[in-house]
């Protein structure tokens, strides 16, 4: 019933609005703050001003003040200004409360403490700071208050003790330089030594090391000063050196007036110290040097300055070995053999990557010059040799050789007076990678040491390897002319000449044909002159072949002479190359020129060719015309083809010596009877 009774009742109604537009004239919230500041209708009257004449009125003002603070400070517990406002009055209990609200305000603990110490209350004092620390540890504000009120109070064991209490947080670099000139205040250097152990483990920087370092210094122990920068030195390392700590300990050094010890940091921190790193060392080290080395000493500064160039460009690029020549050079003039031998296996041990000769080519004079540095320099013999055969190990003789090295380890050997092992050594180089330079070594090397029939079987070697290289057959037939077996040098050459591949055939032909003159075997040479026609045709061998008549000393020389002249121009007709024919008669006009006699050299001098210049089309590579060009062609008088165009070739000279003869009368008509001569 009671919800049907509620379900029953009626629902106000809801005015209805008729107009919904909106108003003409529109008031904004900015209107309605500005109308309410114009009519002043927030401000409330200032209270009257009350005049307290006595202790009563005093005391009922204090307790109404008390009150209305009170109030506000349950009303908002986080605005503080009225707690401290009430300070003077009730300030423990005040800042106590706040306290248990807001324990983190720094601010909050800070008043409170500076309001006892103000009062006096010094063991109130001090444990305000405790709680404070307690509770909030990484506040160093509070940490320094409390150890100043201590200090300035004369606890200075308590002090010490808060230090203490300090330092187990780890705080920050200044906390610990704090407590260490607490301790310098009061002559504690010992103490303050102990803080400065500490706190070099904590911070690990290179600065605080040179801090304590210079802090030793300053109290005058020298000895401790040393010791913390040598264990600097050793507690960084060569991964994390810096050079900053070299230039702090050598200035150290050049203040106690240890020159050399200045000297050796300089020296060794720049053996440790990349280029790029080191340009304050180097500073500072030329410096030094200037001011108290030498000559000698300025040098040095000079190639260790260029000895680290070198190092950082072969760190850049290992296989640049032109930069490992000039650092083993710098290297080599002023080093320990140690050291050299050091740089010379960094570079050796930079293989090629490629097994290509043209890569190995720089490389391997590094082994040439590491293996003459061991021999000359520094005289090791036994070293020598295993780095010859270090390097001959290393080489791919299967893909090529360095036959400069084979020849400088048997060198080497033959110096050593081990002969034995010099021809053991170029066998290997023979039997493993036969090379011409290689076989001309050793033959060369035999030589030297007259072991004739070891060379006689090097030779058959050699040409059994490279039969078509003439060279070596001349140097075989040479060898045997030498050692007066004439029959064997002659057959070596018949053996050359009839080779079907020669690299140089006409040298061997001349080699032979001279050895033959030079035995006076004059048919022997005349023979080979016409086996060497019936090869080839050249005009020189024919001119050489006429002049080797020329200078046989015989009654008919002349005429041979002349009538080889003749034979080859009869050869020469057919030939292509006008150039060569014209050569072999210009020759031939020079020897009568100077042994015949005017009617000879008349019939020669009508053989000379006449100079034409011509024309021929060009065709280019893809068949197109590509235009005329001029040339100049010979035509020899005895062409008979040729007989016609030098018929009318003469007329048509004669004909122009005869214009310029008269070209000063009748030329009209003389040039029409030119034409008409012409014509006929």
């Amino acid at each position: 019933m009671a919800s049907t009774a509620a379900g029953k009742q009626r629902i106000p109604k809801v005015a209805k609005v008729k107009n919904k537009a909106p108003a003409e004239v529109q008031i904004t919230a900015e209107q309605l703050l500005r109308e309410a500041k114009e009519r002043e209708l927030e401000l409330l009257p200032p209270p009257p001003k009350q005049k307290i004449t006595d202790a009563e009125e005093l005391n009922d003002y204090k307790l109404k003040k008390r009150k209305l603070i009170i109030f506000h400070i349950n009303k908002q517990l986080c605005c503080f200004i009225s707690a401290f406002c009430s300070a003077a009055f009730r300030a423990r209990s005040i800042y106590e409360r706040a306290l248990d609200v807001e324990h983190r305000n720094i601010t909050l603990w800070l008043k409170y403490a500076e309001m006892e110490m103000k009062n006096r209350q010094v063991n109130h004092a001090r444990n305000i700071w405790d709680r404070a620390i307690t509770i909030l540890p990484r506040v160093n504000q509070f940490w320094y208050k409390y150890t100043y009120m201590e200090e300035m109070l004369g606890n200075v064991a308590g002090c010490r003790q808060v230090f203490e209490r300090w330092m187990e947080w780890e705080p920050d670099e200044q906390a610990w330089h704090s407590y260490i000139n607490f301790e310098l205040r009061y002559k504690e250097v010992d103490k303050a030594r102990t803080i400065y152990e500490r706190y070099i483990l904590f911070f690990m920087h290179l600065k605080n090391w040179i801090k304590y370092a210079r802090f030793e210094e300053k109290h005058g122990y020298i000895a401790h000063s040393r010791k913390v920068y040598e264990r600097a030195v050793e507690f960084f390392g060569e991964e994390h050196v810096d050079e900053n700590l070299f230039v702090a300990f050598a200035r150290f050094e050049e203040t106690q007036k240890e020159f050399e010890r200045v000297r050796v940091i300089y020296k060794y921190a720049l053996d440790r110290i990349p280029k790029h790193q080191a340009q304050q060392l180097f500073k500072n080290y030329t410096m030094f040097e200037k001011k108290f080395g030498d000559r000698r000493g300025i040098e040095d500064v000079i190639v260790s300055k260029r000895r680290f160039q070198y190092e950082e460009e072969v760190k850049a690029n290992p296989h640049n070995y032109d930069a490992w020549f000039d650092y083993l050079r710098l290297v080599e003039s002023d080093a320990e053999p140690d050291t050299v031998r050091e740089v010379y296996e960094r570079a050796i041990a930079n293989i090629p990557p490629i097994q290509e000769k043209r890569h190995w080519r720089r490389y391997i004079y590094l082994w040439i010059n590491y293996a003459l540095y061991e021999e000359l320099e520094v005289k090791d013999v036994e070293r020598t040799r295993q780095v010859y055969l270090a390097c001959l190990e290393l080489i791919p003789h299967k893909k090529f050789t360095f036959a400069k090295i084979w020849l400088l380890s048997a060198q080497f050997e033959i110096r050593q007076k081990n002969l034995q092992g010099a021809r053991k050594i170029m066998g290997m180089a023979i039997g493993k990678c036969p090379k011409n330079k290689l076989l001309k070594g050793y033959i060369e090397l035999e030589l030297q040491l007259r072991e004739f029939d070891r060379c006689r079987k090097l030779y058959e070697k050699y040409l059994e390897f490279s039969p078509e290289n003439c060279t070596t057959w001349i140097k075989f037939a040479e060898l045997e002319t030498i050692l007066g077996d004439i029959e064997r040098a002659r057959a070596i050459f018949e053996l050359a000449i009839g080779q079907p591949r020669l690299d140089m055939p006409e040298v061997l032909w001349k080699s032979y044909i001279d050895f033959e003159i030079e035995q006076e075997e004059f048919g022997n040479t005349r023979n080979l002159y016409k086996r060497l026609l019936q090869r080839t045709q050249h005009v020189k061998v024919w001119i050489s072949y006429a002049k080797f008549e020329l200078s046989v000393d015989c009654p008919d020389r002349l005429q041979k002479c002349r009538q080889i002249y003749e034979e080859a121009n009869k050869s020469m007709r057919n030939c292509e190359e006008k150039e060569e024919r014209l050569m072999l008669i210009e020759s031939w006009r020079d020897f009568e020129k100077e042994f015949g006699s005017d009617s000879t050299s008349e019939r020669v001098r009508k053989l000379l060719p006449e100079k034409v210049k011509k024309r021929r089309k060009l065709t280019a590579e893809d068949g197109s015309d590509a235009g005329w060009e001029e040339y100049y062609d010979y035509i020899f008088p005895e062409d008979a083809a040729n007989q016609p165009n030098l018929k009318l070739l003469a007329m048509a000279k004669m004909w122009k010596r005869q214009q310029i003869e008269n070209e000063d009368s009748f030329i009209s008509s003389n040039t029409s009877h030119g034409c008409a001569d012409l014509m006929h």
